[in-house]
């Protein structure tokens, strides 16, 4: 027997009892003669000591022990001497005092500190390369264990509201997800290849149609996306359910509880602006983008963004009358006390600014003694000025931003600027939750590749509000779908929607993208095919979980949630992988590598 107990349960109520433990050595101390070793294993420390008087032979044994190695240890259970008790551990009023000690396993002198503190300075690519051993440290097995607790809550929740939990292929086909697919090579069918899904979109609508009622699966995703802060690179996980005969507001009845739940049961924060029934706060996405710029605002702050384009467009400053004149638009953006932004932090947000396509960033600062100062003050004269500073509620230490040129442009570059001034002055409540649906998604959009064509904005598969109706009769910039996004703390949790489920409408919303109906036969022949066998109205998202578990976790990086995650540049550095195969098993799959020309 390794363990009649683990290293962090025994108490005082055990002090007589003999024990056997097993662990790692986590620290070792020689007291004059008398050894300590505080034992750790996953649930906690144990301090056990070496006294001669009680085992010659395991006190000499202990002599040679160094951090990291394993041993399996037994003895009886004492009460620490008062002066001793660790109050920070569990296990702090007892020892065991051993009398038999067996070295399981030897180890070489660990790269970095298992503590959580020493580990943490580690530099991360040291701390990749060994990732079994940064896994011993408390702060990532204490991560993974509150992720497995997240996972069965959600299990519980679904199985307990008739949800099947389905598992759906690996090896699929290559479709137009939004993202770069894996593409897998078939050794059987040479040139033809499988590809690892996105997401089981297909496959769940498939089941729909098949009859399931309610599925849901905790589904892996693939993509060939370069990673950031929240998407890991390569693969994550998310919550995938799908519902037959529902709409859009049967899926947010479904989806808010478990999204509340699990708030309260992983986090300590206050969940704050949910409406009366406790349900989310809904915000159309038009409105999204002219208040905060974004589709997926971060509502732990108020700083809004309000169109001034009316008061303005006659006004003697160019900037402004001229955007309008080309069809663009005014936004301000008043920011509560950042009259203290010093000149280097306004050239900073000015930057952050053009990189979403402003020319610049014009502002006003309210003075104490309500005295304007600015450039453009002169230019748009002091009325306008002080019209505006009204306008927007703007009063002494506040600034006021403004965004002048195509609508879009002016809400990507306010919105961010917003975004970075919640960041300067500590809006960011990390003890707040916000939850919001962002709703009434446009259908179609101008392409960002080809100019003026007409394409998706959101999911193809999106069913058009006004049905065919819509369709035949509507400007297509106008048609609203019924999509929707999760968003919490600024923050896209998830994205889904009610699916078009009917061939002829679906025909038609990609013949207005460009798509003939033998291209939509090709790329989508499947599908459209099993809509063709009566396919019941559904709907349903599919939360990231490992996102959502990042900001509830308050984990500084998304990598940090994963027992074996990639690095920043997508490099496994423990498994050393990509690396090379062999020229074998290439020549078995028929593939030729091309060197890249320099």
């Amino acid at each position: 027997m390794y363990r009649t107990n683990t290293c962090g349960e025994l108490k005082k109520e055990n002090i007589g009892e003999d024990v056997t433990l097993s662990g790692w050595v986590h620290r070792r101390r020689d007291h004059g003669g008398i050894i300590f070793v505080d034992l750790r294993d996953e649930n906690g420390l144990t301090q056990v000591k070496f006294d001669p008087a009680i085992n010659k032979e395991a006190h000499h044994l202990a002599e040679e022990l160094r951090s990291e190695w394993v041993l399996k240890v037994s003895g009886k259970v004492l009460a620490r001497p008062d002066e001793m008790i660790n109050s920070k551990i569990k296990t702090g009023e007892i020892e065991v005092a051993v009398n038999e000690l067996e070295i399981l396993n030897k180890s070489k002198t660990p790269p970095f500190e298992i503590d959580d503190e020493s580990g943490e300075e580690a530099n991360e690519t040291i701390r990749l390369k060994y990732r079994y051993i940064d896994l011993r440290r408390k702060k990532i097995r204490s991560l993974l264990t509150k992720k497995d607790k997240m996972i069965q809550e959600i299990r519980a929740y679904f199985q307990e509201k008739g949800f099947q939990e389905i598992q759906t292929p690996i090896l699929a086909n290559s479709s137009p997800e939004g993202a770069r697919d894996w593409l897998i090579p078939s050794r059987i069918y040479r040139g033809q290849f499988y590809a690892l899904p996105q997401a089981p979109q297909q496959f769940k609508q498939l089941l729909m149609v098949g009859g399931v009622d309610k599925y849901f699966q905790i589904a892996p995703c693939f993509r060939d996306e370069d990673p950031r802060r929240d998407r890991h690179f390569g693969e994550f996980y998310q919550l995938d359910m799908e519902m037959a005969f529902v709409e859009q507001e049967d899926i947010f009845k479904v989806m808010e509880p478990i999204m509340i739940q699990l708030t309260e049961s992983l986090s300590d924060k206050k969940i704050i602006n949910l409406n009366e029934d406790n349900s989310f706060v809904k915000i159309p996405w038009k409105e999204a983008m002219n208040s905060y710029g974004i589709d997926k605002p971060d509502l732990r702050f108020d700083l809004k963004i309000k169109p001034v384009t009316d008061m303005v467009k006659d006004s003697g400053f160019g900037v402004f009358s001229g955007a309008v004149k080309n069809g663009g638009v005014v936004h301000a953006l008043k920011v509560d006390g950042g009259a203290k932004f010093s000149r280097k932090e306004i050239d900073e947000l000015t930057e952050i600014a053009i990189a979403k396509g402003a020319k610049g960033l014009a502002y006003i600062i309210v003075k104490e003694n309500d005295e304007l100062q600015s450039p453009i003050v002169k230019f748009l004269g002091e009325e306008i000025a002080n019209q505006l500073m009204k306008d927007v509620d703007a009063k002494a230490g506040d600034i006021v931003f403004f965004g002048a040129d195509q609508w879009r442009t002016v809400c990507d570059a306010l919105g961010a600027v917003r975004n970075e001034c919640g960041e300067k002055l500590g809006l960011k409540d990390k003890k707040k939750a916000v939850w919001a649906w962002v709703v009434d998604f446009p259908m179609y959009d101008y392409s960002e590749i080809e100019e003026g064509k007409i394409d998706f904005s959101h999911n193809p598969f999106s069913m058009p509000q006004g049905g065919m109706k819509d369709l035949e009769e509507k400007d297509p910039l106008d048609i609203l779908a019924y999509q929707y996004d999760l968003i919490l703390n600024g923050l896209e949790i998830s994205s889904g929607a009610i699916r078009n489920h009917q061939p002829e409408i679906m025909y038609k919303a990609f013949e207005i993208a460009g798509y003939t109906k033998e291209e939509v036969d090709e790329k989508f022949g499947h599908m459209i095919e099993a809509f063709k066998f009566g396919a019941p109205p559904h709907g349903g998202n599919a939360p990231g979980i490992d996102r959502l578990f990042m900001e509830l976790t308050d984990s500084p990086s998304i990598r940090d949630i994963y027992a074996f995650p990639k690095d920043g540049q997508g490099r496994d550095l423990m498994l050393n992988s990509p690396a090379e195969v062999s020229q074998e098993q290439l020549d078995e799959l028929g593939i030729k590598i091309m060197k890249k020309k320099k």
